[in-house]
């Protein structure tokens, strides 16, 4: 057995021998029998660190596997995009530091991570030779059989990762298509319809001419036909009662007037604002002879406009949807940059408008002073979309999805996702960041979504993701930095 000079010179300076019982009481060591504790006890230190302090330090020499006593550490690993935080715990018994010192010769040189502690922390810190001893010797089996787990796990979580990125372009992909169907259809059914209203007008027209319309008459009528256009989108909002009590009086005054399918022709009149009193007025100006041919252009002629404003507003629609998915992809955009948060939330709810079951309402409610502020735009709607899908499931169909911002302290951009679902356990609250922890039914859910959305959020941002939840009301918060920080840099 190896002496204890063999240890540290810096560690036995800094720490001080730990109680084999408070070693009993960490998970990591209940299992074992005195003579182990003892010889842990020997060949390790208990140290002390306070918050903030850096309790090992990545690419430093991997020399020590470190057990948490009490108190509470954060684990960082930067990565060529970014560090990227881990959620913090104060699970006695988590453990970091040269984990893989049991590979042997295998085992990194240096730390891949760092530990800090967050609040006033107690470690047990173990040399990593000793502790690749141990393993060895202790639990030879297990040594072989985390090695090919460890093996295994990397493959399988590059598979599941890029699977759930797949499989949240494919939930966009079919919003998006759906909600770009609906204004296409649109336009095609007026286009369609546009093409026999103008054949009958023109037609319409050239009766006119044939039954010999003077010039102007015909001028006073276009005029007429003009002004009426303009004022479909003027004319004032009336109720369906309102407006069919206009059709009637109408409808009974063409009648009167001897104009053949009066209640066909009278609706499209009315939207345009037209009243018996500019009926009057077009039997005035085009005399009795005229007025049934005038009236049926009319009534075509405002239709004609209206089905131009139709497909007006759905190829608009078109264009809307296209610049909410570019904003939403963020194509054509630096990846890091200022941005609206809300820009970034509305694109990502219109991508999922055609998504979104029947059964439920979305509210939002934006903090009008809310500054931009410097991300990664494209991995945030990330971000949102993991939340709101997950918010959505949660629902099954029925319920309300609120997307709410707001400023804090002036310096915190606070985002919520919240929905009415059933909320989320206590006892899982704590896990459900954790890779790989789902709740969903098996080929439901990869349990990447949050772990990805945390390393979006603290890594990559320097923010914090959280949630709060109870039955009825279930919130996740991400809170971003209005000021660049480390993280992002």
């Amino acid at each position: 057995m190896t002496t204890k000079d063999e240890v540290p010179p810096a560690a036995r300076e800094e720490g001080h021998m730990i109680d084999i019982e408070v070693l009993r009481g960490l998970f990591l060591f209940e299992k074992l029998d005195d003579d182990k504790l003892r010889w842990l006890a020997k060949y390790g230190d208990e140290e002390e660190y306070d918050a903030g302090e850096a309790i090992i330090k990545q690419g430093d020499p991997a020399d020590c596997f470190a057990v948490l006593v009490d108190g509470e550490v954060v684990m960082v690993t930067e990565t060529t995009a970014g560090p990227v935080t881990m959620t913090p715990t104060s699970q006695p018994g988590a453990y970091g530091g040269a984990v893989l010192a049991y590979l042997g010769d295998r085992a990194p040189a240096t730390y891949n991570h760092s530990l800090r502690a967050t609040k006033p922390t107690r470690m047990f810190m173990l040399p990593a030779r000793k502790y690749g001893m141990i393993m060895a010797e202790w639990f030879p089996m297990a040594v072989h059989l985390l090695d090919g787990a460890r093996i295994g796990g990397m493959a399988q979580r590059e598979l599941v990762d890029r699977r759930q990125r797949l499989t949240a372009l494919g939930t966009i992909t079919a919003g998006l298509t759906h909600e770009l169907n609906n204004p296409a259809a649109a336009a095609v059914r007026a286009v369609d319809e546009l093409r026999e209203k103008t054949k009958t007008s023109r037609r319409r027209l050239a009766a006119l001419a044939e039954d010999g319309i003077e010039p102007e008459r015909l001028r006073a009528l276009i005029d007429l036909q003009e002004a009426c256009a303009a004022s479909i989108t003027e004319a004032p909002s009336r109720s369906p009662l309102q407006i069919s009590d206009a059709e009637d009086e109408l409808a009974d005054a063409l009648e009167e007037a001897g104009v053949e399918d009066a209640w066909e022709i009278a609706p499209p009149l009315v939207a345009a604002g037209f009243k018996v009193a500019k009926m009057d007025k077009v039997r005035e100006a085009l005399g009795e002879r005229y007025l049934d041919g005038a009236m049926h252009w009319l009534s075509e002629a405002i239709e004609i406009t209206q089905m131009l404003n139709e497909v007006t507003d759905a190829t608009e629609r078109i264009s809307s949807l296209i610049a909410s998915a570019k904003q939403y992809s963020q194509m054509d955009r630096a990846p890091y940059q200022t941005v609206d948060v809300r820009e970034l939330l509305d694109s990502t709810l219109t991508m999922f408008r055609g998504k979104v079951p029947p059964g439920i309402t979305i509210a939002t409610d934006y903090d009008p002073e809310l500054p931009p502020i410097p991300a990664y735009a494209g991995e945030l709607n990330q971000v949102w979309t993991n939340l709101i899908h997950n918010a959505l499931d949660a629902m099954a169909g029925t319920g309300i999805l609120t997307v709410r911002t707001r400023l804090e302290h002036d310096t915190i951009a606070l985002i919520e996702i919240c929905d009415t679902g059933p909320g989320v356990p206590e006892a899982l609250r704590e896990r459900i960041f954790e890779p790989f922890f789902t709740t969903k039914a098996v080929g439901e859910g990869t349990g990447l979504g949050l772990d990805i959305s945390f390393r979006i959020v603290a890594g990559r941002h320097g923010g914090d993701l959280r949630v709060e939840s109870e039955p009825g009301n279930t919130r996740f918060e991400v809170r971003l930095p209005l000021t660049e920080t480390a993280a992002s840099t």
